[in-house]
């Protein structure tokens, strides 16, 4: 993201609040700061300027978390590294409402992401959009959205935004679980080099252990080009026997001011990982020992190439335009060995596939007042093409003869216009928008040479509303459309009596937030109504799919944070709590008000810090309830280990870290994950099936040297 924008955002007018508003507030509000903002009628609210890119989603003006019209929780690098997350999924679990379910056949490694957020399906996160500095970080937006390959690696994430509503104009297809953006680190805005490196060491008390490494410089230099260079690694193994592991990550990010309102901006990127993964066990291979491998010629392994580069103009104190394209080429594949359900026949399956993705999206803002509103009207355009193909291939176990060769060409041309406008008046920000999508859809199979073809046209309208209470409170309320649209996978199985149709789905939410010094506080009340959803029917040469579902996803988010005063007896300490209750249920089918499988219905994270001098102390817990694997919500446990109630659990960590008095020089944390050894784990129903183990207790170091 371009960063022209924290130095030199320009001071529009300030509109007052009128004495109708100001007695609402004094009314409505029960704080005696809050009393103090409003009794004065002079009191003004400060319109933000306008902003095409900067963070995540501004709709026409630059959203702060504290005045976003929706549920929305930004994680920064401070925090990451307070609470001891060896890796993506360990910070997910930390935001409310979302989970990760690592039930998929690349569970526990580094190459896939699952997050499911309020019940939605977590596994390869299919239902969100999830983007690494704005771009989608999908290999095929459109046509395989599912992040089997998921190109990020923690410590060159500077922060995790995740909008869980009110995002759905700008971003899509998917984002009925919301829009999660991936941050990397950012450029440095004043002149001088910097930068630091750093190394970590994670011991796991069963399986093996890694080592964790990453450097970053960086500078701006006086002529207006600034740039960043990033690099992470790891390699090591994870706490199954066989689960060796290795990631480089490694990105060029620059910028260039053309002008005092202008600049470019873009990124190189290349990231690679190889990943042994040990798949399922089943309940009396579990029982012998949970950590041990069955399957040690399963791996996965991916690459991507990618660059970006993007243009921005604040043309006025009232216009703005910006313009982004993006390629990335990427390759992944698996190889698992497989069992035949009916045969029982046993091979090693391949599956290698490739992709190429470009896309192009420009954007408008435009300020205007009309009578004592003001708007701010953006409309935007993206154009994504992607092309690729994905084989299968099986290879004998006692013979290695190699079978044929299935391959399937790919193409999706997405065409998605967007218009909304931020109106403000007072103390409201009331943004109505529409997305409209255009999509053709193309499978090739290259051995009967047939060809399945979709176009899908749909207009995704949206509506949020946001009222500052007080400086301090915003409440918010939204209601969104989204839709997924019918996947490559997808395509072939359709026929003139089943043509699949995008997947629908309908979000509302409301709530309150509260920003300020000492105090972060937010709840929130979702309904999703998922229509339409395309499931699988039957397996292997019947396998088919069908719009058969309809899911119900409802529930109450909520999160605090409190700082204690500096000056008080709890100087120095900072508690922390969130809490989730979602009821997420089947609507179609032999099993209508059946839970969703693979969510809990209660998740909540506490913990505590506390400073002093250099030193630093966390302690931190998280949970999630129980959980079913499968639609009739099975309560025994099958002997393979796939199926059953899989049982929740309570997690504890703990750390200490040290920092040189300077800001620069060194610091070192030590910890323990799972502090108590606790034993659980989650069980996978695809082609590895059966019980995976939970991470075990891991201590760890850490030593970071800035310069």
């Amino acid at each position: 993201m371009a960063n022209i924008h924290s130095r030199k955002s320009v001071s529009l007018r300030k509109l007052k609040c009128s004495a109708a508003v100001s007695v609402a507030m004094m009314l409505m509000s029960g704080v005696t700061h809050a009393q103090q903002a409003a009794t004065t009628g002079d009191e003004p609210t400060t319109l933000e300027a306008i902003q095409v890119s900067g963070d995540l989603l501004g709709t026409g003006l630059q959203n702060s978390v504290k005045r976003y019209a929706g549920a929305r929780t930004v994680v920064k690098k401070e925090e990451i590294e307070n609470s001891g997350a060896a890796s993506i999924s360990d910070v997910m679990r930390r935001i409310p409402g979302v989970q990760v379910s690592d039930n998929s056949g690349s569970a526990g490694s580094a190459i896939s992401l699952n997050v499911g957020v309020r019940g939605l399906a977590g596994r390869y996160s299919p239902r969100s959009t999830i983007l690494l500095d704005g771009i989608p970080m999908a290999n095929a937006p459109y046509g395989q959205p599912q992040l089997s390959f998921a190109p990020v690696s923690l410590n060159n994430v500077e922060s995790v935004d995740v909008v869980r509503g009110g995002g759905a104009v700008r971003y899509g297809p998917q984002n009925v679980g919301g829009i999660i953006n991936f941050k990397t680190r950012s450029i440095p805005t004043t002149p001088g080099a910097t930068g630091d490196v750093s190394i970590r060491q994670n011991d796991y008390s069963k399986g093996g252990s890694n080592t964790q490494y990453s450097a970053f410089a960086g500078n701006q230099l006086e002529n207006g080009l600034g740039f960043a260079v990033l690099y992470s690694g790891m390699s090591g193994s994870d706490w199954r026997v066989g689960s060796d592991e290795k990631v480089n990550d490694l990105a060029l990010k620059f910028r260039y001011e053309l002008s005092p309102t202008s600049e470019i901006y873009g990124k190189f990127s290349y990231y690679d990982v190889t990943s042994r993964t040990p798949g399922g066990l089943t309940v009396a291979q579990y029982n012998a020992n949970p950590f041990q491998n069955t399957r040690p010629t399963d791996y996965w392994s991916g690459d991507r190439t990618a660059f970006d580069i993007g243009y921005i103009n604040t043309i006025s104190d009232t216009q703005e335009f910006e313009i982004r394209t993006y390629y990335n080429e990427s390759n992944r594949q698996s190889t698992l060995y497989t069992v035949n359900r009916t045969t029982n026949a046993v091979s090693i399956q391949h599956q290698p596939r490739s992709y190429q993705t470009l896309g192009i999206e420009p954007r408008y803002t435009q300020r205007f007042n009309i009578g004592n509103t003001t708007n701010d009207i953006t409309v935007g355009y993206r154009y994504i093409r992607e092309r690729g193909d994905d084989n299968v291939y099986s290879e004998s176990v006692t013979t290695g003869a190699l079978g044929a060769q299935t391959t399937f060409d790919n193409s999706t041309d997405a065409h998605s216009i967007y218009i909304d406008d931020k109106i403000a008046f007072g103390a409201w920000r009331i943004t109505p928008g529409v997305r409209f999508e255009r999509i053709s859809s193309l499978r090739h199979d290259r051995t009967t040479l047939a060809d399945f073809e979709v176009k899908n046209n749909k207009p995704l309208p949206s509506l949020n509303v946001a009222y500052l209470l007080t400086q301090d409170v915003t409440l918010f309320a939204n209601y969104g459309t989204s839709f997924g649209v019918v996947q490559n996978t997808q395509l072939n199985t359709m026929t003139p009596g089943n043509p699949l149709k995008p997947e629908l789905a309908k979000t509302v939410e409301a709530g309150a937030r509260w920003k300020s010094k000492q105090i972060s506080a937010e709840i929130t009340a979702f309904n999703i109504r998922f229509d339409n959803q395309i499931q699988s029917v039957g397996s292997g040469a019947t396998l088919a799919f069908f719009n058969l579902g309809k899911t119900e996803h409802k529930g109450i988010e909520t999160a605090v944070d409190y700082t204690f005063d500096k000056a008080g007896p709890l100087a120095g300490f900072n508690a922390f709590a969130n809490y989730t209750y979602t009821r997420a249920t089947l609507e179609s089918g032999a099993f209508s008000g059946n839970d969703v499988p693979f969510y809990s219905r209660n998740t909540d994270t506490v913990g505590m810090r506390y400073e002093t001098g250099p030193w630093g102390f966390n302690l931190s817990s998280t949970h999630q309830s129980s959980q079913f694997a499968d639609e009739r919500n099975t309560v025994a446990e099958s002997a393979d280990g796939s199926n059953g109630l899989i049982p929740g659990f309570r997690l504890w960590n703990a750390q200490v870290n040290w920092k040189s008095k300077d800001k620069k020089g060194l610091e070192i944390l030590a910890g323990v994950n799972n502090l108590t050894d606790k034993r659980y784990f989650t069980r996978t129903t695809d082609g590895n099936l059966g019980k995976l183990v939970g991470a075990p207790r891991m201590a760890y170091v850490q030593a970071r040297y800035a310069f």
